[in-house]
């Protein structure tokens, strides 16, 4: 592709179609954190215990991670309009049931089958935007604007979440996805065209769907449940080992299939396991940001749920901010250097973060790290993601979105499972010492946020086996196509 090529994006229809595009990645990324400063409400309006409470948000990413390659995959064969929209509306009709639900069961399965309808919209809309945006810098610039959404939708899905808890009731955190998923299913008809399935459902890996999605929920299973279960019991040892056994085999699966699931082929392309491993390993660090500083703002400086919402508000506003400078640095200096300043950036903020007092300040005590942290979050996402994108053939979009995506839901489990571990050794031991609950508290959540900042150095490690791109789409040759199935 050329500069001299017309820019699809600098057309009114392209700027509408990547706002549509970013809306669908917005819905998707806000749900995992929306319904979190809302659990104390759920809790006492639908009689929850403690130990099912916490399916509320781990039941969504536990099917998020678990189906994303499977719904990457599907786009990629049976079409990405088609597949999205099919997510789309198992999104809209699973959020109406959570809305309306009256039983902690019905709540946990709308949660359940949200995860499943985000795992087919997310890989198929990012497959859509690689393909529809790539005459000149199109590209660079409409990636930047997916990973802004990506990096402040966990804040912006905080304050929204307050807002709505303390405004029209916890439901409408479920029942506000409704109107949206209408307007982006006509969205969809409207501006996205619809394209043909490249292979039948006869010609599905069916095994490597079991493997993949059998291995992929029992993994985030396990680690969404290795805190309370603790690491050394039989019940996590065993889930890992499980895991890992289903994985193998899917690998073995795949080198053996003749229409593989993963084609394995596509970790030839240059950069792309190591961005999906700085993905997966940054997402645990930011995570740990959101997860620890929100129950610090409630159970020790005595925020509302909208206070705490409105503490993440300057944070948004950093990582737009800074989402836009990266889009301009990237076509200069490539996706590396941004990747690993931002990572480090991020881990600065989480230093300063970690520091905080039993009696801090907003100003003085928070402000200032989440600032840092918001600007490492905006040049570390775009970056990512346009380097996880570099070089991928359009057959193979889909699953290349899906492989990042499942790499942030696999390191939100990691992330959550480890920190909170270590967050609650260091209470724990602090409590059977005497000290006082407040200042066990916040030097749990301490400790947990030092360690996030470890986290993202190592990431930015990683980054340097990333690919180095400035975002332009370049034309990389697919795998063949398989032979044709002749119709019986």
């Amino acid at each position: 592709m050329t500069d001299s090529q017309p820019s699809f994006l600098a057309t009114g229809r392209g700027k509408i179609t990547l706002t549509l595009l970013c809306a669908i990645a917005f819905l998707d990324f806000i749900d995992a954190s929306i319904v979190n400063v809302a659990l104390p409400a759920i809790r006492d309006d639908l009689d929850f215990s403690v130990r099912d409470l916490a399916w509320v948000p781990s039941g969504y990413l536990l099917t998020y991670g678990g189906f994303m390659l499977l719904g990457g995959r599907l786009a990629d064969l049976l079409g990405r309009r088609r597949v999205v929209v099919a997510g789309t509306v198992l999104f809209s009709l699973s959020s109406v049931v959570g809305g309306l639900a009256t039983a902690p069961g019905a709540l946990i399965g709308a949660r359940l089958a949200q995860g499943v309808g985000a795992a087919l919209m997310l890989p198929g809309t990012l497959s859509i935007l690689t393909t529809m945006f790539k005459e000149g810098g199109d590209r660079a610039k409409a990636l930047g604007v997916w990973g802004g959404v990506a990096g402040g939708a966990s804040a912006a899905g905080v304050l929204l979440g307050g807002l709505l808890t303390e405004g029209p009731g916890w439901r409408w955190v479920m029942l506000v996805n409704v109107p949206v998923c209408a307007i982006v299913i006509a969205g969809l008809f409207l501006l996205v065209e619809g394209d043909r399935r490249s292979a039948r459902l006869a010609n599905f890996d069916i095994l490597g769907t079991v493997l993949v999605t059998g291995g992929m929920l029992l993994l985030v299973y396990t680690l969404v449940k290795a805190p309370d279960a603790g690491w050394d019991t039989a019940r996590t040892v065993g889930g890992l080992a499980g895991s890992l056994a289903l994985l193998l085999a899917f690998l073995l699966n795949e080198q053996r299939g003749r229409n593989p699931l993963l084609p394995l082929s596509i970790f030839r392309i240059r950069g792309l396991a190591a961005a999906d491993v700085t993905q997966l390993v940054a997402v645990a660090g930011f995570l740990s940001m959101f997860f620890f500083l929100s129950l610090y703002m409630v159970n020790v400086l005595g925020y509302s749920p909208l206070e705490t919402g409105s503490a993440y508000l300057p944070l948004c506003v950093g990582v737009g901010i800074a989402a836009g400078i990266s889009t301009k640095l990237i076509p200069r200096a490539g996706t590396r250097p941004v990747m690993i300043t931002g990572l480090l950036l991020a881990a600065a903020g989480l230093y300063l973060l970690s520091r905080i007092p039993v009696d801090g300040h907003y100003l003085t005590d928070l402000l200032p790290g989440l600032m840092v942290t918001s600007f490492g979050l905006g040049f570390a996402f775009v970056s990512v993601t346009t380097a996880a994108n570099a070089n991928v053939p359009p057959d193979k979009a889909g699953l290349a979105a899906a492989l990042l995506n499942a790499s942030q839901q696999l390191g939100g489990a990691l992330g959550l499972a480890i920190f909170s571990a270590v967050a609650a050794s260091r209470t724990d031991g602090l409590l059977a010492d005497g000290t006082p609950i407040p200042e066990a508290l916040t030097s749990g959540f301490s400790r947990a946020l030092l360690v996030g900042a470890i986290f993202l150095v190592a990431a930015a490690i990683v980054a340097l086996r990333a690919a180095n791109t400035n975002g332009e789409a370049q034309e990389v040759p697919s795998d063949p196509a398989p032979e044709p199935v002749p119709a019986k």
